[in-house]
């Protein structure tokens, strides 16, 4: 259906990172592309001696202006695991999902807000060697679609999830036959929603030109500066080199090192003629900080290709002011600032877990057998820190010192995310983030 002219731009939000971006719709009837009109948007973070912000759930806000604008969409719900379209505003069908990602694993189901990418009445993936009857593509890898089967036509088993929804194959024909390519997405999960938790405030200073330290869950700011600055953030780069790996690359397929990946890299580790899987190089990525590892990870779909997906990723967090030149992180071009790396931070947290435990190295053996690096020195500071859910280090000339850590404390008997984001650090970015925690952990107090 076409939009009214007033809503040529519709409030697009991806849910796990709590935030929205805007999509524009095209006037030559292709795909939409995003703008993201920083004085219509923003995090909503309120600063200084204020004890609370207040509750958002930005997902039943996009829905409330879709449904009033009379838009057709559809709705998944990963909470109560049902799923809506919308013809004009109105429900006009309603399905059971069956499965979707597992929690914490590299192919859970991703949150936010997309569209429909293409349609195909039974799609064979790759990936698992299945068919996917009535298969609607909504963000790189995941799809709508019914209940796969082998080639030989057995179907899966109920506990096979490669991170899809899934439907009956009943629903899926249905929700096939309703919705085009372009409709609107919205996948919804209740970590997403803002809570209640508050603090009290006291904020003291740090020496780093741009930092942030805000609750995951609540978004509630303890101290910033600057947090809107754009700057260069070196190897923290790597995050998205990794989530562009997990959601567009089969993270078992293999990769043989060949001379133009031996990139200078602060620890050598790949070796020409070796073969590696893609799941091997995330753990160099993310701990030793390998530039070779990014290189790697790139060649698999070609790197201009694999940096525009890491820019497009960029645009689905809504991070209006980062922008990505190559995957290693190695250009000062790589520039983002405190409060989009929150986003990120908040993405990562709720949708991409996996990626932070292998940064923390708290992986261990798992479905993929040992890593392959066993003597791997992780550069990330905090990893022997139990606090230390994950993130990463950077460190260049043009962005000095940088990291996005996030550490769960414990507050009154619970346990809270926060996120440290710090930029610009004189060789002391370690110390900074300590200093904040440390002041974070003595001054707060939850109520």
């Amino acid at each position: 259906m076409e939009l009214p002219l007033w809503l040529a731009i519709i409030i697009l939000a991806l849910l796990g990172a709590g935030f929205f971006v805007f999509l524009r719709i095209g006037q030559s009837g292709g795909l939409p592309g995003l703008v993201f009109p920083k004085d219509k948007i923003g995090l909503n973070f309120q600063y200084g001696p204020q004890p609370a912000l207040a509750k958002a759930d930005y997902f039943n806000e996009v829905r409330r202006r879709l449904i009033d604008s009379h838009t057709n969409f559809v709705e998944a719900d990963l909470s109560s695991m049902n799923l809506a379209v919308y013809e004009d505003g109105k429900i006009v069908k309603q399905a059971k999902i069956l499965t979707k990602g597992r929690e914490g694993s590299w192919w859970e189901t991703p949150a936010g807000i997309y569209k429909i990418e293409s349609r195909e009445p039974n799609h064979f993936s790759s990936f698992g060697h299945v068919y996917q009857p009535w298969s609607m593509a909504f963000q790189g890898n995941f799809f709508i679609h019914g209940w796969p089967y082998h080639p030989g036509g057995e179907p899966v088993a109920s506990t096979y999830s490669g991170g899809c929804i899934r439907l009956s194959t009943e629903d899926a024909k249905a929700v096939f036959n309703l919705v085009k390519v372009g409709t609107p997405v919205l996948v919804f999960e209740k970590d997403f929603a803002s809570d209640n938790f508050v603090y009290k405030i006291d904020p003291p200073g740090v020496s780093a030109r741009q930092y942030l330290a805000a609750d995951l869950q609540n978004n509630f700011v303890f101290l910033e500066r600057d947090s809107q600055t754009v700057a260069p953030i070196a190897s923290i780069t790597k995050l998205f080199t990794a989530l562009v790996a997990a959601e567009y690359i089969n993270l078992d397929k293999e990769v043989t090192i060949t001379k133009n990946m031996i990139v200078a890299t602060s620890k050598p580790r790949l070796y020409e003629g070796e073969t590696l899987s893609a799941i091997d190089l995330l753990y160099p990525l993310l701990e030793e900080s390998s530039n070779e590892a990014a290189v790697a990870l790139a060649s698999l779909i070609g790197q201009e290709k694999f940096i525009g997906l890491m820019n497009k990723k960029v645009e689905a967090l809504g991070m209006n002011n980062t922008k990505l030149t190559d995957p290693a992180g190695s250009e000062s071009g790589n520039v983002s600032n405190a409060e989009d790396l929150f986003n990120l931070a908040k993405y990562l947290y709720n949708n991409r877990s996996f990626v932070l435990k292998i940064s923390a190295n708290k992986v261990g053996d798992n479905a993929y057998g040992a890593p392959p690096f066993r003597d791997l020195e992780n550069f990330n500071l905090f990893s022997t820190n139990p606090e230390f859910v994950g993130g990463k280090i950077g460190k260049s000339s043009a962005a000095k010192e940088t990291m996005l850590a996030i550490f769960e404390v414990e507050v009154k008997g619970k346990k809270r995310p926060i996120a440290i984001i710090v930029l610009g650090s004189d060789d002391r970015v370690g110390e900074d983030v300590s200093k904040i925690l440390a002041w974070i952990e003595q001054g707060y107090e939850g109520k």
